[in-house]
């Protein structure tokens, strides 16, 4: 005889009413809070995915400690790294004195049992999900069966006994996380810890975030004592600028709600024969292509045999299409070996048929620009019924450019001729 399936009664609710902000448990880490926006959520999943190497396990052993040295207690447990390897990594960052409850585990029955015996734990930290394995699945640990199998398990430990919970995710060469898709869409937060063995800069990225914004970026200095906060991500990127060099030009980007000033570096040479050679560091190789297109069919310029080789000095890798007029501006200045003016910052998307089209938060692009010295902004002109003109700080005037072939004209005729004959906006 069949028996009839229990049913739960669901509850239904509007949109009106109001919910607290969830509570926040600060790391001390500003840049790490800042994208987490604002600290850790109990009953949260955050994953970290990145390159080996590139100091994961080092980001979050600094996060645990603090957290732990602020009185929360904190489990760490690594399936790829002995206790012994941990703690040399402690002595390395001088963190000994944190009071961490570390160990060495793969077995999930076992890492979830060792959770009784810390009801009052506020972060856990595992390093990494593709070490850890349950004999409930008849698939080697690393499987996309295991894997899945496993963060459901830690996951819905984190939601019924409250702590936040880190997971440490492999990537792909392709530098996509590895595992099943899945696994994504089931943590709150995804980060992406990015950065160049060759550069000691690391940033962390924000990717998905049920708690707050995306795309927010931490700035982290690798020391020999461990990753260094960076305040002022923009002053440090312009640090070994040189402004009488062509080919150079500076981007007010955004991060988020943070902005950032990098340094756009473009060199061309006569390709001796055969396919020229387009090499992108930090940016999109298809917008390169298409912005040499525009170049040569709008301006007249002739790029196409010649190597063009791109660079976004620093490591940062820049993916918003107001980079657009920045790379320009450093093609033109490279192709008429003139430099740009030192003091001025470019921002602007630039379309198929050469126009300039606005971008997203203008004052702020600008503001960061005055604060570190900059005296001009090459930005596109705006339209009747476009956007209010931004609030630009005293100390620097406002160039708006409608056209490539005007920026043209700006960059190899020298902006500051242009600026002393009153064409400028300020």
């Amino acid at each position: 005889m069949k028996t009839a399936a229990r049913r739960e009664k669901i509850e239904f609710f509007g949109l009106q009413g109001t919910s607290p902000p969830p509570p926040r448990i600060p790391t001390t880490i500003t840049e790490f809070d800042r994208v987490l926006g604002g600290g850790l959520v109990p009953a949260s999943a955050v994953l970290v995915g990145g390159d080996p190497g590139i100091g994961k396990s080092t980001l979050l052993l600094q996060a645990s400690a603090a957290l732990g040295a602020a009185g929360q207690r904190v489990l760490y447990i690594s399936g790829e790294e002995s206790i012994d390897q941990i703690r040399l990594r402690a002595v390395r960052l001088g963190l000994t004195s944190a009071p961490l409850h570390l160990a060495a585990a793969t077995q999930l029955g076992d890492i979830l049992g060792s959770f009784e015996k810390f009801p009052d734990a506020k972060l856990v930290v595992i390093d990494s999900i593709q070490t850890m394995w349950t004999d409930g699945v008849d698939s080697a640990p690393g499987s996309v069966t295991q894997v899945r199998a496993a963060a459901f398990e830690l996951i819905r430990a984190a939601k019924t006994q409250g702590f936040a919970l880190m997971l440490v995710g492999h990537v792909t060469k392709e530098g996509s996380l590895a595992g099943p898709r899945v696994l994504e869409h089931m943590v709150d937060v995804v980060l992406h810890f990015e950065g160049d063995r060759g550069h000691q800069f690391r940033i962390l990225r924000g990717v998905k975030n049920r708690f707050g914004a995306t795309d927010e970026i931490g700035v982290f200095e690798m020391t020999g004592a461990g990753l260094a906060e960076v305040a002022n991500p923009s002053a440090l990127f312009l640090a070994e600028r040189r402004g009488n060099v062509s080919g150079s030009a500076v981007f007010a980007g955004l991060e988020g709600s943070r902005p950032v000033l990098v340094e756009i570096q473009a060199l061309l040479s006569q390709n001796a024969g055969g396919a020229p050679r387009r090499s992108v560091i930090g940016w999109d190789s298809g917008r390169l292509a298409m912005l040499l297109a525009v170049l040569e069919t709008r301006c007249g310029l002739k790029l196409a045999m010649n190597d063009v080789y791109l660079n976004v000095a620093g490591g940062l890798r820049v993916t918003e299409p107001a980079a657009d007029m920045a790379v320009a501006a450093a093609l033109i200045s490279a192709a008429a070996d003139v430099p740009t003016d030192p003091g001025m910052v470019f921002f602007g998307e630039i379309g198929l048929s050469g126009e300039l089209r606005q971008v997203a938060q203008a004052e702020l692009r600008v503001k960061e620009a005055a604060k570190l010295g900059f005296v001009s902004a090459a930005s596109p002109k705006r339209v009747a019924g476009g956007s209010a003109r931004p609030s630009v700080p005293p100390a620097i005037k406002l160039v708006e450019i409608g056209h490539l072939t005007d920026l043209v004209g700006v960059v190899s005729s020298g902006v500051k001729r242009r600026i002393a004959s009153g064409d400028s906006n300020g």
